[in-house]
């Protein structure tokens, strides 16, 4: 399979699990279920090493529903990706990992990142999503693209 061919399934992947995360969560108000069953569509349909939700708690991130492997609880406002996603009210892709300056290794075999904010009808971050992959260079602007429009599909 070619590249422009790839590019094209995972565009197609994406537009399908959009269609899928609107029709979960339209009507629902309960953010745990939400960010629940979000998570788990992600993980499902994109078979990332790890997918969830940080939750604005104070001045931290507090864990929330997520798929993968055991995971850090609490994540200081500005602190590695997920804080500095939180602090500059934008997606962030890390190629590699080990390259960001406070990275926090919740686990050795996460190699590469995307973190993108969850913002509420106030205009403030209420979350972030977090997804890590087990390979470096695995998130592209197509990821940020289509993992932007997901979170927008989240009302709560």
């Amino acid at each position: 399979m070619n590249k422009p061919d790839i590019l094209m399934n995972k565009e197609e992947s994406y537009r399908l699990l959009l269609q899928q995360v609107q029709s979960l969560t339209d009507g629902e108000s309960d953010a745990v279920s939400i960010m629940a069953n979000v998570s788990a569509a992600i993980h499902e349909t994109m078979h990332f090493f790890w997918t969830g939700f940080y939750v604005v708690c104070g001045d931290e991130l507090h864990l929330g529903p997520f798929q993968g492997s055991v995971a850090c609880m609490h994540i200081a406002y500005g602190r590695g990706v997920c804080g500095t996603a939180w602090q500059r009210g934008e997606t962030i892709v890390v190629p590699d990992v080990e390259q960001f300056p406070g990275h926090i290794a919740c686990s050795s075999l996460s190699r590469s990142e995307i973190v993108v904010p969850l913002f509420g009808a106030d205009g403030q971050v209420r979350a972030v999503l977090d997804i890590d992959s087990r390979e470096l260079n695995t998130f592209d602007e197509v990821d940020r693209h289509w993992l932007e429009e997901i979170v927008k599909a989240i009302k709560w």
